[in-house]
């Protein structure tokens, strides 16, 4: 048998072959630290008392108004928000997140940022390591770019900026816990006044800039006390022994030590018309005041929920707040009409599943609704495995009526993010307007301003995709939202799965106001659309009797769940004069009216996602609460 010092030997060599015990003495990182400090600039280029800040279109006139909020379905819409929201700032940006990419929406979100800081503005910003930007070099650079900017990374793995793969691999045997521990929390918020939070991270894919696949998500943002819920919170992150200085990891402390402060990468745009564009039109107050301002609408009750940094530390425990996604909870088990969910990935603790069974199992059981990823759209095949995996349970057991995002839908609030081809779109809105638009001009009109758009979902876009051969971006679901009896709804960060209750921190706005409510629940219904998702239910009459049984055994094994067959598949909706309208799945005649499309739609047989779907199902169980 092995002794300890031998084992602990064989781990820091490993450690150092990966970098993570090539630790800097005290002295080391006190230079380090040094040098950043004396690099930062003090240079402030407004010296007015409002720091030279946009007038905002998000505030209110009186702040016993009470709390206002806008419903950001649209990506861009969603970027707008946030630079204007920076633009706007008068003294201080608090920003937390878990992914940061160098992309144009990442770069050009961080050059607003600086901006800010340089006309006087106090900027915080704080991201998890596992996605802060993508070199330790621009960690670095902004370690030292400036006095009224500070960058902190939230529980660096071996105290680096940016670890290797096999950091990764060491970290999975001598570090599991702090690996999966990450900060998922999404927050923006802006003088205490003007908060954002929701699933979207910073990169191009959040805000329908990319050109091979975008994210169909969902934030919400709030003018008023609520945000000021969202900056203590905050404040509790930054001061947090989990949230290190940049300029204080060892590889960033390695470059200012040989070099110095570096310079900021100046790379160019990939797209630069575009982020041209994005800039004028948050430079456009009549366009900020019609897309952001008059859209934002009182509501009567706000509640800002979110985990405490380390939520499963001793100290954490202790604490009085309760746990996001036990307030979450509390929501789902007050239903007593609908339940309405929006997930990318339905992955559900045992907790979530006797909660679900419990509601489908009373004399009046409501309706739920769940809207979640297809294969063929999901960035997370594992994930989606196990979903597979339980489908007769959520069908069953809990009654659900399951939709499946197709990876190209036809009738959602997203546009492409190249510049608009259409002359009358940018005659009627100026030319920031260009940003706004589809790739190819096939934006439909907006809405008119005040126009009631609640039957149909807060905005009304339409983005005609062409069938999966084309070049078009691909579409998934990563928006986390649900609604309850049309009265209370929950937008944030929490993908109500195991690891958002286990191991990830969460963050979310329960807004309890009927109409708000209504809203989101008819976004998410909309993506439930037959020109959107594929309807998952149970196979031909006959077929799913057979299934039934021997899949009820069968999924039972945490390995060897060898059945090729589930008890649901994929349908599409056959319209045609004989069926006007969708049906629900347990209406005598679904199955005239719908044709299966197997059970995983658009995706290659034989392919990785088919394969890696397969061998998940069959041997990978026991990864649930990692998912």
């Amino acid at each position: 048998m092995l002794s300890r010092s031998f084992l602990n030997a064989f781990v820091c060599l490993l450690a150092l072959a990966a970098s993570g015990c090539a630790t800097l003495s005290k002295s080391d990182h006190a230079h380090a630290e040094a040098i950043a400090i004396a690099a930062r600039s003090d240079i402030v280029d407004c010296q007015r008392a409002d720091r030279c800040a946009d007038p905002s279109v998000l505030e209110s006139a009186t702040p016993q108004a009470g709390n206002r909020m806008l419903l950001l379905d649209d990506g861009q819409d969603a970027l707008l928000a946030r630079m204007h929201m920076i633009r706007s700032a008068r003294e201080r940006i608090d920003l937390q997140t878990y992914i940061y990419k160098e992309d144009d929406a990442g770069r050009m979100v961080l050059h607003e940022l600086l901006a800010a800081a340089r006309r006087g503005v106090q900027v915080r910003v704080l991201i998890d390591q596992l996605s802060a930007m993508e070199s330790p070099d621009t960690l670095a650079a902004l370690s030292g770019i400036h006095r009224n900017f500070q960058l902190r990374i939230y529980s660096p793995l071996f105290n680096l900026g940016r670890p290797n793969y096999a950091d990764y691999v060491l970290a999975s045997f001598v570090r599991f816990r702090q690996l999966n521990q990450r900060m998922h929390t999404k927050v923006l918020v802006v003088d205490g006044e003007v908060g954002v939070t929701g699933g979207r991270n910073y990169s191009d894919d959040y805000y329908d800039w990319s050109q091979t696949y975008n994210f169909l998500d969902r934030d919400v943002l709030v003018s008023g006390p609520a945000a000021k819920a969202m900056e203590t919170n905050f404040d509790v992150f930054w001061v947090a022994p989990q949230s290190v200085p940049v300029e204080q990891l060892n590889d960033v402390a390695k470059i200012l030590l040989a070099h110095g402060v570096p310079a900021l990468s100046d790379k160019r745009y990939e797209l630069p018309e575009r982020v041209r564009a994005m800039q004028m039109a948050s430079a456009d107050p009549a366009l900020l005041r019609k897309r952001l301002g008059d859209a934002l609408v009182p509501v009567a009750d706000v509640q800002f929920v979110a985990d405490p940094p380390g939520k499963h530390d001793d100290a954490a425990k202790r604490a009085d707040t309760a746990p996001a996604s036990l307030v979450v909870r509390d929501v789902v088990e007050s239903a007593k009409h609908e339940v309405v969910i929006q997930t990318p990935y339905l992955v559900l603790t045992h907790g979530a599943q006797r909660l679900f069974q419990g509601l489908h199992r009373r004399p009046d059981p409501p309706r739920v609704i769940v809207s979640t990823s297809s294969l063929a759209g999901i960035d997370n095949a594992l994930t989606y495995a196990m979903a597979y995996k339980y489908r007769r349970r959520f069908l069953k057991r809990f009654g659900f009526e399951m939709y499946e995002l197709k990876p190209f839908p036809q009738d959602v609030p997203m546009r492409v993010g190249d510049l608009v081809t259409d002359e009358e779109d940018v005659a009627d809105e100026g030319e920031s307007a260009s940003v706004l638009g589809g790739s190819t001009g096939r934006r439909r009109p907006l809405p008119a301003n005040g126009e009631d758009t609640s039957r149909r979902g807060v905005l009304l876009y339409r983005l005609n995709r062409p069938p999966p051969q084309s070049d078009e971006p691909r579409v998934g679901l990563h928006a986390k939202s649900l609604v309850v009896d049309r009265s209370i709804a929950v937008v944030g960060s929490h993908n109500f799965d195991p690891r958002g209750v286990n191991y990830n921190t969460e963050s979310a706005l329960i807004i309890r106001d009927p109409a708000f409510a209504a809203r989101v629940a008819d976004s998410i219904e909309r993506d439930t659309l037959p020109a959107n998702a594929w309807v998952i239910a149970p196979r031909e009459p006959g077929i799913a009797e057979v299934d039934d049984t021997i899949v009820r055994a069968s999924e039972r094994l945490p390995i060897f769940d060898l059945w090729p067959s589930r008890y649901a598949t994929a349908f599409d909706f056959r319209g045609g004069p004989d069926c006007p309208k969708p049906l629900p799945i347990r209406d005598p005649d679904f199955h005239r009216c719908y044709r299966a499309v197997g059970d995983f739609p658009d995706v290659p047989l034989l392919g990785v996602k088919w394969w890696m779907t397969r061998v998940i199902t069959a041997f990978g169980a026991g990864m649930t609460p990692f998912l």
